[in-house]
């Protein structure tokens, strides 16, 4: 019986990971910011705009999530936070509804995406924070990796859902398929388009109830009250920043993944955008450019996972962030007129075989990168503080998420090119690479984390 439990609660934590996948895939990168794109018709105009937004949301983050995650761990009670934060995922998905093409308010829009954009990175701090409870250290990341393989098998199935019914094409206001949009959506306010903000709340809610069923966590003895671990938390937190570096290894390891992380969320927040702006891509285009993305992501998170396993997390790792950097630059020389410096004739083929290629890279290596950098955390952190310690690896991935947006941003301003404001992204996974030279596989401590007893053990 107990054994069915454990399974019945590690199914029910990969229920989350396939609820909150398609704010990514659907809303920061294939469906929802290409429609920006084409509604505010300068695709320099909506990189520089979105890179602004979405760094500004990374931003609040940041602030935040290190001290939500300290007073977690001594109020205990993850799932209450969990519930808080859904629900802004929810409300902020639904609110992209209102971005009708007739009546576009950029600022309101992207209120309601950064309002979504915190719910979702704040759940997934505290659900990241369960990982070690959900198995042995040689375990954890193979679950880690059918993890993130499930999401990216939900964003699969939602991204096919949208182009197939919802999502009609600007020049036909066909979908995918040669279907009016469902339920009778109107193609000329591209109502079916726009339902993409209340399919992905209602998807997420749907399947946030497995979750919500069969994750159970243990009671948690001398939890303090919020206002108490609020008082005694913050000091500490203080203390746990100032002495951080005495740590050498997770001191590395946060510097690191905070560039890797923030050049890979820049690529998947502006691939959709620039393949719009550059290529000239419709959304059902990029939606199927996205559809290659996840499912080479699927398949690569599962291999990580197990690779994670037999070699551990940093082998993994440092090949990703390699082949990552090799397709920042690849990017660069990707055109309509022109691949890897070879002209093409106009209406060629070629540059669109090359940007799904490319696609398929950058979830493959990502997938794999994301499932082993938490596994990763898991071995550097303090186990009786890991809610703590995935606020501060929430940090590290936000701390400089404005970076990537922001310098894609000012980049594309300045040089009026998306081509070139691209670059960033390369000097992000360079740095990220050189920390881990720092890292310890297994942290200052391995007997610190390994020896630690499961929560959830009986």
């Amino acid at each position: 019986m107990g054994q069915a439990m454990a399974k019945r609660r590690i199914l029910g934590w990969y229920f989350f990971d396939w609820a909150s996948q398609p704010y990514n895939t659907l809303l920061l990168t294939f469906i929802f910011a290409p429609y920006v794109k084409e509604i505010l018709g300068d695709g320099s105009a909506a990189q520089a705009a979105w890179g602004y937004g979405v760094g500004f949301a990374g931003l609040i983050i940041a602030l935040l999530a290190p001290a939500l995650g300290a007073i977690a761990d001594r109020a205990g009670g993850r799932m209450r936070f969990i519930w808080v934060f859904s629900a802004l995922y929810v409300i902020g998905a639904s609110g992209l509804w209102f971005a009708a093409p007739d009546d576009f308010d950029l600022i309101v829009t992207l209120i309601f995406f950064g309002l979504g954009l915190v719910g979702m990175e704040f759940a997934t701090i505290f659900t990241n924070a369960m990982l070690p409870g959900l198995g042995s250290p040689q375990q954890i990341g193979r679950i880690s990796g059918a993890g993130w393989a499930l999401g990216y098998v939900g964003g699969v199935v939602a991204l096919a859902v949208m182009l197939m019914l919802f999502a009609e094409n600007a020049a036909t206001g066909k979908t995918l398929i040669g279907l009016d949009p469902l339920l009778g959506l109107d193609a000329a306010t591209r109502q079916g388009t726009r339902a993409v903000g209340p399919f992905t709340a209602a998807w997420f809610a749907l399947f946030m109830i497995p979750f919500f069923l069969w994750v159970r966590e243990p009671r948690q003895p001398g939890a303090l009250s919020i206002r108490q671990a609020v008082a005694s938390a913050l000091p500490e937190l203080r203390q746990t920043l100032r002495h951080l570096p005495d740590n050498r290894s997770l001191f590395a390891y946060l510097g690191s993944s905070m560039f890797y992380r923030d050049g890979l969320n820049g690529m998947y927040a502006f691939g959709g955008i620039y393949a719009a702006g550059v290529l000239g891509w419709s959304v059902v285009d990029v939606g199927i450019f996205g559809i290659v993305a996840a499912i080479a992501g699927a398949v690569f998170a599962w291999v990580g996972g197990m690779a994670d396993t037999r070699f551990g997390p940093k082998p993994v790792i440092v090949t990703n962030v390699l082949i990552l950097t090799g397709v920042a630059v690849s990017i660069l020389f990707v055109s309509r007129g022109a691949v890897f410096g070879l002209a093409v004739p106009p209406g060629s083929p070629l540059p669109d075989i090359a940007f799904y290629l490319i696609g398929g890279l950058i979830g493959a290596a990502g997938g794999a990168l994301q499932s082993a950098s938490r596994t990763m955390m898991v071995r550097q952190a303090h186990q009786k503080r890991m809610t703590e310690a995935f606020g501060l690896y929430a940090l590290a991935g936000k701390a400089t998420s404005f970076i990537a947006p922001l310098s894609i941003g000012v980049a594309t301003q300045w040089t009026g090119s998306q081509q070139l404001g691209i670059t960033p992204l390369i000097v992000l996974f360079l740095v990220g690479l050189f920390l881990l030279l720092w890292v310890k596989p297994d942290g200052e401590r391995a007997d610190t984390w390994a020896a630690a007893s499961s929560p959830f053990s009986s």
